[in-house]
């Protein structure tokens, strides 16, 4: 071949395929269903893992990474988007979704866990030439240098106002909270500076994967004897709790592969406890759970009852739920029945019941440590939303029981506006009274003035739940 028909010869470095990182490019999709979808992530996250792991792209250590990866940023995002607004030149609404997820996954990794810092800038660069092209991929690589030349704590002195300047956006900025939740959460738990930001902290900590032993169906020695020492705990404060250690997988136990267990939190346990426990002068016979679904109150509740010989009625507005419900409480030895129906226009008579609980439909602001996506998606508006059908369900719960009989009004909500606000509110409607929940939660330490409880993250380990106990009393 002569020189003149020789093809021209590239210069510059040769086009490279960029390698796709299996954990990150999972993560990214997680947060992707997150923003676009309104997904939540523990919903998303187990069938990617799951998927990934038949596919044989993952073992225990990827999966527990993409896990850390996802949650980690989704908790810290408020702080991760205030250090990274200081790293780009235009505001942060104007960054493209997707790059922005990509920048956070990076930021992360360079200022949340142990990740190497060149390994952490290298691996987010190839993703975002996976995911957002060449082009987008240098803009992520200028950011994340820029994001890697100061520790966490050196950036968080530079981007958050002074506390003696405005307490709520330091904490805010710092503890990655909205403001707004903030303000709601200090009100709701008083005090001064050292608990709120000791409850902002455990919001951002992992919580403890807690099961119940479904009374009736199994036992806490039970499951206690299955996993080991090594791997569970007995429950701080409920007789039916296991803490499992971390990276116990919950589905291989048998106990909950059949039923006879659950995964539900420890705050959870304490409300359906309580409700049964509360005196009572009469018959005990007929037990009702308004918000049934998806079935973890109502699956201890069955089991108690069934120890006195008393029925539950577990009614959910939503039939996909109320199927939830079903499985729950199927093997239940006792009798019981599951219906779709509205708490707000109830099917069943006035009077009927002889305990009742209402675990209303809410803001969710106690549950931030297993939702972290909630604090960001809850506005303050959505309080306005909610008010109406809170009071109507706990209407509808004190003209479900018969005088003498007790309600139970629950929230995973510790907002003033979900708890005491729509107890004071309806309460005064009806004969009825208070009865103090503190001495039905034994060995429970900090539980408050009361009569009413507020159990919280960083004191009691728990979901910040919220119980009012009222008895009918006319």
């Amino acid at each position: 071949m002569s020189e003149q028909s020789r093809p021209p010869q590239k210069t510059g470095k040769p086009h490279r395929r960029p390698k796709k990182d299996a954990v990150r490019m999972l993560a990214f999709e997680a947060l992707r269903a997150v923003d676009e979808r309104d997904a939540y992530a523990n919903l998303v996250l187990p069938p990617l893992l799951r998927k990934a792991r038949e596919k044989g792209d993952f073992d225990g250590r990827d999966a527990a990474l993409a896990t850390e990866l996802v949650y980690g940023t989704l908790r810290r995002q408020g702080t991760y988007d205030a250090i990274i607004a200081a790293c780009v030149d235009r505001p942060l609404r104007e960054v493209d979704p997707p790059v922005l997820d990509v920048l956070s996954l990076g930021a992360h990794q360079l200022l949340g866990t142990r990740i190497p810092t060149h390994a952490a800038v290298s691996a987010s660069v190839e993703l975002a030439r996976v995911v957002l092209g060449d082009g987008r991929a240098k803009f992520v690589n200028a950011v994340l240098r820029k994001v890697s030349r100061h520790e966490l704590d050196e950036w968080i002195e530079q981007v958050a106002p002074p506390y003696d300047d405005d307490p709520e956006d330091h904490l805010a900025v710092v503890h990655s909270h909205p403001r707004w939740v903030v303000s709601a959460l200090w009100d709701s738990l008083g005090g001064g500076r050292a608990g709120i930001e000791d409850l902002l902290e455990a919001d951002n900590e992992r919580p403890e994967v807690t099961l119940v032993a479904r009374p009736g169906r199994s036992t806490a020695d039970e499951l206690l004897d299955v996993l080991g020492e090594e791997s569970a705990l007995p429950g701080r404060w409920s007789p039916y709790a296991v803490r499992l250690s971390e990276g116990g997988e919950p589905g291989a136990i048998d106990a909950i592969r059949e039923g006879r267990a659950g995964v539900q939190d420890e705050g959870s346990q304490l409300v359906a406890i309580a409700l049964a426990n509360a005196p009572l002068d009469g018959p005990d016979k007929a037990w009702l759970d308004g918000c049934a679904g998806p079935g973890g109150k109502a699956a201890m509740l069955a089991g108690l009852a069934a120890e006195r010989g008393a029925l539950l009625l577990a009614s959910e507005k939503q039939p996909h739920r109320a199927k939830l419900v079903a499985k729950a409480l199927a093997g239940n030895p006792g009798p019981y029945q599951v219906i779709a129906a509205d708490g707000t226009r109830p099917p069943w008579r006035p009077g009927t019941f002889d305990r009742v609980l209402m675990d209303v439909p809410c803001t969710g602001l106690g549950a931030l440590r297993r939702r972290p996506e909630a604090r960001w998606r809850r506005r303050p508006e959505d309080l306005e939303g909610f008010a109406p059908l809170q009071r109507g369900l706990l209407r509808t719960a004190l003209e479900s029981v018969r005088t003498g009989g007790v309600v139970g009004y629950a929230t995973c909500s510790p907002h003033m506006a979900e708890t005491r606000a729509v107890v004071d509110d309806v309460v005064k409607q009806y004969d009825a009274e208070l009865i103090d929940a503190r001495p039905l939660l034994p060995g429970v330490p900090a539980l408050g003035d009361g009569p009413d409880v507020q159990l919280w993250p960083h004191l009691h380990g728990t979901d910040a739940m919220y119980l009012a106990l009222i008895r009918r009393t006319g």
